[in-house]
């Protein structure tokens, strides 16, 4: 695995229904020279998803990849494979990394100094409006809550930063802030 020196890792996670895919999306427009990982799938293509959603690969292109030591982070899920690619980065850039708590793991155990910021609702009752506005089933709405509990408690046992998504843009504003201070340091 090579990284350009001096490149930092930021980890997002949190629950289900947090805005971690906004709030990604939003902090890389705002700080320059921060790039978003674009993780690797070999499950299919959803209809009217977005081809840039992943990298949609076969079950052998990833394992080859595995092989190659090419990923940051991966694993199986529902009879699919998901990864993180080993970023490839220009001079004097970073990677936003928006991923779950267990390649949060596997990140630091391969990159212990990366950055992990735990993006959090402001209460259930919001997690829940959020899950149901994105179209999320009631029986899954219930489960990503309770699986949120934990997802809680084991992301603050790893987290650098902890922010509170209560309002966008300021969410977006302190995720911000933390890269540029990291950069200062």
């Amino acid at each position: 695995m090579s990284l350009p020196a001096n490149a930092r890792i930021l980890v997002l996670i949190g629950p289900g229904g947090t805005g971690k895919g906004t709030v990604a999306l939003a902090v890389i427009e705002r700080v320059p020279r921060l790039w978003l990982s674009r993780s690797w799938t070999t499950r299919p293509q959803r209809p009217h998803e977005d081809p840039e959603a992943y990298v949609f690969v076969s079950d052998e292109q990833f394992m080859a990849h595995v092989a190659e030591d090419g990923f940051l982070e991966w694993a199986e899920f529902l009879g699919h494979r998901y990864g993180t690619p080993v970023p490839e980065l220009p001079e004097g850039n970073d990677v936003l990394l928006e991923i779950e708590i267990e390649g949060a793991l596997q990140v630091l155990e391969r990159i212990p100094e990366a950055t992990v910021i735990l993006l959090v609702p402001p209460s259930e009752e919001v997690q829940i409006e959020r899950l149901r506005g994105r179209g999320d089933p009631e029986e899954k709405v219930q489960d990503r809550v309770v699986k949120g509990r934990e997802e809680l408690l084991r992301g603050r046992k790893i987290a650098t930063y902890e922010v509170i998504n209560d309002d966008l843009e300021e969410a977006v504003a302190e995720v911000a802030g933390i890269v540029e201070s990291l950069r200062l340091a």
